[in-house]
């Protein structure tokens, strides 16, 4: 951690001076953001991403990346906005549906979580991890059939966590499903 904590400052310091040289660069406050946030800083992650949104506020990459700091600030409505002005700016990055699709599951909104991982998957069909998270998704709403499919395909696709919960023995029922 010592090592990281270590590169990660001097980042910060490299990108804090190109600040100084030019204030309204916005690449540096978003790349000093992501220096802040490997060092687990994500308040001043958060602070930097929104610096780089008021400079230009067409970096959906600063929306997006300061939805992850957010939930680890557990922020999930400001996430879940941040994802959503990503999406505004850019409708075919399939992670930003997912990454949106996740944060509602953490609240329990199992419905809206499903709609952006069906989006996530329409955009890029091989997602096994939306694939994944749609079917516990729907196994909350008790509609095994579609869980079952979904978790069968996202491990079809080698997602471990579908893989894995197929060989253990609460999914009898799903194996047993044609």
């Amino acid at each position: 951690m010592e090592q990281l904590s270590h590169l990660g400052g001097d980042k910060i310091a490299r990108y804090t001076k190109a600040i100084e040289i030019n204030p309204k660069d916005a690449d540096a406050y978003f790349n000093r953001g992501d220096a802040k946030y490997e060092l687990e800083d994500y308040e001043g992650a958060i602070v930097d991403y929104s610096k780089a949104i008021e400079i230009n506020p067409h970096v959906e990459g600063a929306y997006y990346f300061r939805s992850f700091a957010k939930i680890k600030l557990g922020d999930y409505e400001g996430a879940i906005d941040d994802c959503s002005k990503a999406i505004e700016i850019n409708p075919h990055v399939a992670d930003y549906y997912y990454n949106r699709g996740l944060t509602k599951d953490k609240l329990g909104d199992y419905e809206g979580a499903i709609v952006d991982y069906n989006k996530a998957i329409e955009i890029d069909p091989h997602y096994s991890s939306a694939y994944n998270n749609r079917g516990f998704a729907n196994m909350e709403l008790s509609d095994r059939r579609n869980a079952c499919i979904d978790l069968k395909k996202a491990a079809s696709l080698g997602n471990r966590v579908s893989a894995q919960w197929l060989r253990g023995a609460d999914a009898d029922w799903c194996r047993n499903m044609s």
